[in-house]
């Protein structure tokens, strides 16, 4: 070995070395201090591209049980009013059931039918007043409500929940006096002109309704729509679409409603059921049917509503399995194992202590050079 002073080979290793130690040992502190094996995207370069993929899908995951929970709170307030239309419905039955004895005079039937008139009102107080964050629910104007409970963007992270099978406005139209009228619409793109309706009886109106040009309304559900968005109309009448896609107009204002075609686009009326009346045995027996009808239909409404909750309920069981597995995916590849990187830095640590000492031993080894110097 050549005892040399312009070139410390030796001194040059050991600082070579001590260099990389510090900088493993940098590293380990920064991943230790914040818990992350990847701090950079030159730490794991596919390792972060892969990690930033799960921890996208488990933000989307978490922010879809959140959504679904709102499922189940919008179809537990609807559910909740018509438990209470339930009760409304089963009362105006009893009175019915009343009201079919004729051992009731003429006062004892006007008080029945004062209590139903009250009853029904609150039915459709209910219908308006029934909504979650603005939305109406019960008065069918809400449709279909669709739920996104899926990180992902298709069809398959969706829950469609169909609110127009908890239509109670039309249940308080269906029990209201007057009755109403069927239109066949044959051809709906034909559907063109001015619309009128009126009533007599009881109560008088006359409504006038532009449903446009001929084309612009293809299905009936659409004449029925643009019918109930008039105002003046929906003040006095009330347009649903039966089993057999028929238009269906039922007067709401107490009177009766005319028999008439109402414009281009649709035939002649045909006079359908529709209200109660308890003012004799027979049509007190005929209204028993007709609640019965709308109490099934409310069944049906409510059994629907809580099929939706047990499903939402275990969509969001299984999206809180996903979260936790996807979640435990991203930290096996993003953070820090404690113990392991603790290790590493132990490692570092005594490196480079023995590194600088060995830095400083081969600073001194020249020195030697001055014994030569001197002797």
């Amino acid at each position: 070995m050549s005892l040399r002073i312009n070139q410390n080979i030796d001194a040059f290793n050991s600082y070579r070395n001590l260099s990389v130690t510090q900088g493993q040992m940098s590293k380990s502190l920064e991943k230790l201090s914040s818990g992350f094996r990847i701090n950079r995207a030159a730490d794991d370069a596919a390792g972060l591209a892969i990690s930033e993929g799960l921890r996208s899908q488990v933000g989307g995951l978490k922010i879809a049980a959140r959504n679904a929970q709102d499922g189940i709170s919008v179809v537990q307030t609807a559910e909740g009013a018509l438990t209470e239309v339930h009760s409304i419905l089963q009362r105006m039955r009893d009175l019915a059931v009343q009201a079919s004895n004729d051992s009731n005079n003429g006062n004892a039937r006007a008080n029945i039918t004062a209590e139903a008139n009250q009853l029904q009102s609150e039915l459709s107080r209910i219908a308006e007043s029934t909504n979650f964050n603005g939305t109406k629910l019960l008065d069918g104007s809400a449709g279909t409500l669709s739920f996104q409970v899926g990180a992902d963007g298709n069809a398959d992270s969706r829950i469609d929940v169909n609110m127009s099978t908890a239509n109670v406005d039309a249940v308080a139209t269906a029990l209201t006096a007057g009755g109403g009228n069927s239109y066949a619409v044959a051809t709906p793109t034909l559907v063109a002109g001015n619309w009128a309706f009126s009533t007599t009886g009881s109560a008088t109106a006359s409504v006038t309704v532009d449903m446009g040009a001929a084309g612009s309304i293809t299905t009936v559900q659409q004449a029925a729509d643009k019918l109930n968005s008039d105002a003046a109309f929906s003040a006095n009448f009330q347009a649903t679409v039966n089993d057999s896609n028929e238009l269906v107009v039922n007067a709401t204002n107490g009177g009766t409603l005319a028999v008439t075609a109402p414009g281009t686009g649709a035939a002649a009326g045909a006079a359908v059921a529709g209200g109660i009346s308890f003012a004799s045995h027979t049509s007190a027996q005929a209204a028993i049917g007709s609640i019965d009808a709308q109490i099934q239909t409310i069944s049906t409404a409510r059994a629907n509503l809580g099929a939706l909750q047990n499903r939402f309920e275990h969509t969001i069981n299984n999206l809180n399995v996903a979260v936790e597995n996807l979640s435990a995916s991203e930290s096996r590849i993003r953070d820090t194992d404690m113990a392991q990187e603790m290790m590493s830095f132990t490692r570092a640590q005594i490196l480079s202590q023995a590194g600088t000492a060995m830095l400083a031993q081969a600073n001194s080894a020249p020195q030697g050079v001055l014994q030569l110097l001197r002797g």
